[in-house]
């Protein structure tokens, strides 16, 4: 991470990229857009995490990559966001908190872990940002917050509803999640909604299970068709000032724009799209924030790499916005 010989740990004093008009991006450590370590600064507004899980996918492995790739993908990213007018590395601090352990043979075991790891991280960190990983790992997360904010409102961007109950028998996936959470008392159900759903499903009763568990749907159609400033309102007027947690699969964007993904559908949402939407969600009362279903093996280019490394950009610089 450039000049290693001087530990970067802060006073006070806020802690930023590695300079890279004087260390190439391409070289160094990769943490998260060369961020610095959670262990070379002490105050923490927003860590960011990776977790490396992917047993929990119905469909295509390869999940358990993503983190690192999203990191490698965010070397692009610089420090001031002119979209926001906002420089989010320097007005608040961000730093990289590695990676959580996972057992990859244990569902339940891995989401217990992985509960006890974030409960851990969110006493050091005000806000966390996670790489995932399959969208099983949501619910552990949800299951901390709720023991810190109570009842929370979830925007979801994703493809698919993941409220289904159940796969080969098994009750902890990637595709269930949501309804295990709201199963829990985990969801606020007067504002929780999914952002970009489409495709093909397995009955008609998945949409009016899908709403009894407390969800809207703004579909890919309904984007479409109003466009990402109908979408913003919806979003904004579900959640009010609620605690919400934003969870993104990458998947809610097209395959032209995230080709590595292990459920990809047809008809999806253009990345300028998405972080449009997302820019929205400053001034909204954001405890949390995940990327999932990032699968570098069938990527190409860095697309959806960069992609999720961006969308993590703006959730921070949304933070970051007063």
């Amino acid at each position: 991470m450039g000049d290693t010989s001087k530990p970067r740990v802060t006073n006070g004093t806020i802690v930023g990229q590695i300079d890279a008009t004087k260390v190439p991006r391409y070289s160094g450590l990769t943490t998260f857009a060369q961020l610095p370590e959670l262990y070379e600064v002490s105050d923490v507004d927003v860590a960011i995490v990776g977790i490396p899980f992917d047993s929990g996918v119905s469909y295509r492995p390869g999940a358990r990559f993503g983190p690192s790739h999203v990191r490698e993908a965010a070397r692009l990213l610089r420090p001031y966001n002119p979209a926001g007018d906002v420089s989010p590395f320097s007005q608040q601090q961000v730093a990289d908190a590695g990676d959580f352990p996972a057992n990859p043979f244990d569902i339940e075991e891995a989401i217990a872990g992985i509960h006890k790891s974030y409960d851990q991280l969110l006493e050091r960190a005000k806000r966390i940002v996670t790489i995932g990983g399959d969208h099983t790992i949501t619910l552990p997360i949800l299951r901390s917050l709720k023991a810190k904010h109570g009842a929370i409102s979830v925007v979801h961007f994703d493809a698919h509803l993941d409220t289904w109950d159940s796969y080969f028998g098994a009750d902890y996936t990637h595709g269930t999640t949501f309804r295990r959470a709201s199963e829990e008392g985990l969801l606020d159900p007067e504002g929780c909604m999914h952002i970009g759903i489409r495709g093909s499903l397995y009955a008609a009763k998945d949409l009016t299970d899908d709403k009894a568990l407390g969800f809207q749907i703004f579909s890919s159609i309904e984007f479409q068709d109003l466009g990402a400033h109908e979408a913003i309102k919806k979003m904004q007027a579900r959640v009010g000032q609620r605690p919400v947690y934003i969870s993104i699969d990458i998947d809610v964007l097209d395959p032209a724009h995230a080709p590595g993904t292990g459920t990809p559908e047809a008809g999806g949402l253009t990345s300028r799209e998405l972080l449009s939407v997302l820019r929205a969600t400053a001034g909204m009362n954001v405890i949390g924030a995940d990327v999932v279903e990032v699968a570098p093996a069938y990527d190409h280019a860095q697309i959806t790499g960069i992609a999720a490394s961006h969308v993590i950009y703006e959730l921070i610089s949304a933070f970051a916005t007063k």
